[in-house]
């Protein structure tokens, strides 16, 4: 119990003292708090009246500042004001002085003017008064030549036109000569060596052919009970027999050579086995024409071969084997093409041209007459066709297409070409030509000759290579003959075919007769 009172009264004692303590240490931690405060104050005071003070001094600083650069920018400001000022009068001074100068060159000008309408018065007045002069001039001259006007000018200019006429002439003839002198050597040498180094047969051939019989009976059996055997023949080969009064003979017609061919060997095959009747006429006449097929191939192959050409398709190579039953103007179109391609490969060696191509060329350029009689269009166009489908060089067949001068020669293989065709074509012996058309040339000829003006007559000579023309001496002058020479020369050229060339031949001739009596 007592204890219990004893640690009461202590923790009342405690409790008490604990207050205590705590209301001193407050007492003591307000004073101490009032005097931090106090001092706390006064720095405050401090910092701020030594920051009013430096800020002051800063405003002062920068019030004079302020002032300096006020100072400076007007400085600045009244300086480029004066400047510009200056340049404004300059530029014031300028423009005084070009409008005094633009013043002067004014009345200056007007001056021009003013005397320049006094010289044009002046001018009108002395040209009227040339006019009248000139105009009294041409009249005495005319009273003095004789001539009006018209017909002064009328003779001058027929003197001018005679002139001309003169000069141009002199020129076509220089011109002429001097080109003739230049070509004529070289191309006779290349020519002529061509040729002495092309040996070709003169043979022309016909449209019939002629089967040998062993004796006349067989013309009977030929013919047949009532003509059976013979119109069998007819019928099935597509020719013409004729029979007639020739001993051991019959002639075989036809325009067509394959054909005359193949009927040529029917009959000789016919006369050999002995039997003829229509069924063995068939027969016959179907192994003919196998045996011409082959012949046709062998005969293309071994063209190819002479003319050393190779890779040729072999379409082509067929073509060219029937060539050899075609023939134009009496002359086999196989040989002609042949001795083309031999003319044009030595005339291209000569010149250092492409020899291979132009042999190729001069092979092939006659290919169309293989087709012509089969198909629509001239045997050049077909020719052009069939190489192009065959992948011939462009070349070659620009050459077949201008080796009549349907197209112009744009190479010089196709000028080979072209001159080559007409050599073969143009040798003695290398054609025959109808009589008929012989003469409608020569008559052709003679009518274009006719046809210009001043000519009196004309004659056709030499074959046609030559055409005589003579012409009125009183309508034609000399140098007007030369003109009208190359103007019948290109007529000529434009209106008439023709194998190698003609001579135009012009004759003026003056005579006068007198008596004495």
């Amino acid at each position: 119990m007592e204890l219990t009172t004893a640690i009461i009264l202590i923790v009342a004692a405690a409790v008490v003292f604990g207050v205590v303590g705590f209301i001193l240490g407050g007492v003591h931690r307000k004073k101490t708090a009032e005097a931090e405060i106090g001092s706390a104050t006064e720095e405050a005071n401090r910092i701020l009246t030594n920051a009013m003070a430096e800020a002051e001094t800063k405003k002062k600083e920068a019030i004079l500042e302020a002032k300096d650069e006020i100072h400076k920018q007007r400085t600045d400001a009244d300086r480029e004001i004066r400047e510009r000022r200056n340049e404004v009068q300059r530029q014031e001074r300028r423009l005084i002085q070009k409008e005094e100068n633009i013043d002067k060159k004014t009345e200056a000008l007007e001056k021009k003017e003013e005397s320049l309408s006094k010289k044009l018065k002046d001018a009108d007045s002395r040209l009227a008064e040339i006019e009248n002069i000139k105009r009294s001039e041409f009249e005495m001259l005319e009273k003095v030549s004789g001539y009006s006007k018209e017909q002064a000018k009328e003779y001058l200019l027929k003197q001018l036109d005679e002139t001309l006429d003169h000069e141009k002439a002199v020129k076509i003839m220089e011109y002429t000569q001097r080109t003739k002198d230049e070509s004529d050597a070289l191309a006779r040498e290349i020519i002529t060596t061509a040729i002495q180094r092309c040996a070709a047969d003169h043979a022309a051939e016909a449209t019939v052919s002629v089967v040998p019989l062993p004796n006349d009976e067989m013309k009977g059996r030929i013919i047949g009970r009532e003509g059976r055997n013979i119109r069998s023949i007819e019928t099935i080969t597509g020719v013409d027999l004729i029979i007639d009064d020739t001993p051991e003979a019959i002639t075989i017609s036809s325009f067509d050579p394959v054909r005359r061919e193949i009927a040529r060997l029917t009959l000789e095959k016919l006369i050999s086995d002995g039997r003829i009747h229509p069924a063995k006429i068939e027969e016959m006449y179907e192994k003919a024409k196998r045996e011409v097929d082959v012949t046709i191939r062998q005969t293309g192959e071994r063209a190819v071969l002479d003319a050393g050409v190779n890779g040729l398709h072999p379409e082509l190579v067929k073509l060219l084997g029937r060539l050899k039953y075609r023939t134009s103007y009496g002359q086999n179109v196989l040989n002609h093409s042949l001795e083309v391609s031999y003319l044009a490969g030595l005339m291209a060696a000569e010149l250092g041209a492409d020899v291979k191509t132009a042999r190729r060329a001069g092979l092939l350029h006659d290919i169309g007459k293989a087709l012509d009689h089969e198909l629509d269009g001239s045997h050049v166009e077909l020719g052009v066709e069939y190489a192009k489908r065959y992948k011939e060089n462009d070349n070659v067949v620009h050459a077949i297409a201008a080796h009549h001068g349907d197209v112009e020669p744009k190479t010089i293989v196709a000028c080979l070409v072209q001159a080559a065709d007409a050599i073969s074509a143009a040798r003695p012996g290398a054609r025959s030509e109808n009589i008929q058309n012989y003469i409608k040339r020569l008559e052709k000829l003679e009518a274009i000759a006719m046809s210009f003006g001043g000519v009196d007559k004309s004659f056709a000579i030499q074959a046609g290579r030559e055409v005589r023309i003579m012409v009125k001496p009183e309508s034609v002058s000399d140098d007007q003959m030369v003109i009208i020479a190359k103007e019948i020369v290109k007529k000529i050229e434009e209106e008439l075919e023709y194998p190698g060339q003609i001579k135009v031949h012009m004759i003026r001739e003056s005579r006068t007769t007198a008596y004495a009596k």
